[in-house]
């Protein structure tokens, strides 16, 4: 059993397979909060783990804490393979001024992306905590992207630094031209969103881009993109796991 990990700034979501195929059924997976890591322990000890695949961008010491909990259920250090931006992988061509600077979840996703839309010019969205917005070429060239506040950020951001604004606990748009605070906000944020992801769209180096939307906020940004796409969960675990059987058949 293989244990996919994406390690992010607000949550860490999880997946295990059996499967040897690049967008596997997940046997079982979840996602938690920061807080909540030590309960992972229960949910994966009846699974008989052989390897563990890992995405983190929440630093250090969530990564200590994670190793805590797999050397609990017997994982070896050997056992863990930690994903970095690399110049190239799964069919995707790094094209950061410096590959490893690319934040690896972003790489997995663009991998991820790939293997959904082989030989298509592409827009890869992942709406989390930031909001990275990734342009990959027909041909596997990761050209460049752009990064900002995500939808729940920059909602917050908000309520705490300005005081005669309520905190926007849930999203849901009524109408773009808002006649109350509450809904003013959520407009403004969920059109700074799209507003960045169409821009992304028009600046695409490639024709006619498909875009792909994953992340915590996807479903509530989806709705109001006027472009082409579709909602894809999970890209940067199935970007793990394409990168897994690559270096299992390697």
């Amino acid at each position: 059993m293989r244990l996919l990990i994406d390690a992010g700034n607000t949550r860490v979501k999880w997946a295990l397979t059996a499967s040897d195929h690049p967008v596997p059924v997940w046997e079982a997976q979840g996602s938690v909060t920061h807080d909540a890591l030590a309960g992972l322990a229960s949910e994966w000890k009846s699974h008989a783990i052989d390897a563990v695949w890992i995405s983190n961008v929440a630093g250090d010491v969530l990564a200590k804490r994670l190793i805590h909990i797999l050397a609990e259920l017997g994982l070896a250090a050997n056992a863990l393979h930690w994903f970095a931006s690399l110049p190239a992988c799964g069919g995707v061509r790094n094209g950061y001024r410096e590959p490893a600077q690319l934040g690896c979840d972003r790489f997995a996703a663009l991998i991820a992306a790939r293997h959904h839309h082989p030989d298509r010019d592409l827009l890869v969205v992942n709406a989390g905590t930031a909001t990275t917005v990734d342009a990959l070429t027909a041909d596997g060239q990761f050209t460049g992207g752009m990064i900002l506040p995500g939808l729940g950020t920059m909602a917050r951001s908000l309520a705490i630094n300005t005081a005669q604004l309520p905190p926007v606990s849930e999203v849901h748009l009524e109408q773009t031209l808002a006649d109350n605070t509450r809904q003013a906000i959520i407009s403004g944020c969920i059109s700074a969103q799209v507003g960045a992801i169409a821009r992304a769209f028009a600046q695409h180096p490639g024709q006619s881009p498909w875009c792909l939307i994953s992340g915590g906020a996807a479903s509530f940004i989806s709705p109001h993109l006027t472009l082409p796409h579709e909602l894809v969960p999970n890209l940067v675990l199935a970007g793990l796991q394409v990168a897994a059987l690559m270096e299992t058949h390697a």
